[in-house]
């Protein structure tokens, strides 16, 4: 069966999208992976279903996969990159949108200047809601990896993400504690890790060890949960703008119980059909 995709990009960060609203899909870890493969298959971060929608007031549901073939909750790229999709292959005649993902509704803004505005909800801050292992919420939390001691945040955007501040983030280990850090036992679901250096008080540079993938050139739910850390240790003031191997994203967030906005681009790289 001949399956129509579309690689996209968000700042480095890659997809292949497929729509299952105008063709048949079936898809299984094992052909994910098949898909992802950069040497055998098309190559990819993560893969994007987009579905008719399961309510009356959405729009469209969506599901995201990352290379490893398991389903994850959220990934803010992906949702630009969506959104870029269905706008370009003119399945929407308007330039906003409601979507729902796994665990998550979400706002969708296509801007004058093309960039894409997602509200991307409220930023879980309780540990069972992230989840993490903690006796109470906390600002920061001490964490041993190995023996050693750091100190992160921990927060969901609908995925679980880890942010550690450091000084220097070019010599940062990003691979070896990253991965440490993304199969911590505190995080029952793993987690994604990110690493931030504080620039000024409205600018920071960030790489991400995304779980179940390895870094990536960015991540937009990495880029939100690192601004939300910042701006709730009081060392950021929104907005802030997060710069990453792949290029920035503009992150604006009130504060604890408000909603968070990620604003940024996407873009079609290539389309055509795979045999699946």
């Amino acid at each position: 069966m001949q399956v129509k995709f579309c690689k996209m990009h968000g700042l480095g960060n890659d997809f292949v999208v497929i729509e299952a609203l105008r063709q048949q899909v079936r898809l299984n870890p094992p052909l994910i992976r098949k898909i992802a493969n950069r040497h055998l298959g098309i190559g990819c971060d993560q893969l994007l279903l987009i579905e008719p929608p399961s309510h009356q007031d959405l729009d469209f549901d969506f599901r995201y996969f990352n290379s490893d073939g398991t389903e994850v909750e959220q990934c803010g790229n992906g949702i630009r990159c969506m959104a870029r999709y269905l706008y370009d292959e003119k399945l929407i005649g308007k330039s906003s949108l409601k979507v729902r993902s796994k665990k998550s509704i979400l706002e969708i803004a296509i801007n004058h200047d093309k960039s894409i505005t997602v509200n991307m909800g409220i930023p879980q801050l309780n540990p069972a809601d992230i989840p993490f292992r903690a006796p109470e919420q906390a600002i920061s939390y001490p964490i041993d990896i190995q023996g050693e001691q750091y100190e992160i945040s921990a927060l969901s955007m609908g995925n679980p993400h880890a942010v550690v501040q450091v000084k220097d983030i070019k010599n940062t280990d990003v691979k070896g504690i990253g991965a440490r850090l993304e199969s911590h036992p505190r995080f029952t679901n793993k987690t994604n890790v990110g690493f931030m250096q504080v620039d000024n008080r409205q600018k920071i540079s960030l790489r991400v060890f995304e779980r179940g993938v390895g870094e990536t050139l960015s991540c937009g739910t990495g880029a939100c949960a690192a601004a939300a850390s910042g701006i709730q240790k009081k060392i950021l003031d929104t907005p802030v703008l997060v710069s990453m191997r792949g290029g920035t994203l503009s992150v604006d967030w009130a504060g604890e119980g408000e909603t968070l906005r990620m604003t940024g681009p996407a873009v079609k790289v290539f389309s055509g059909h795979i045999k699946i």
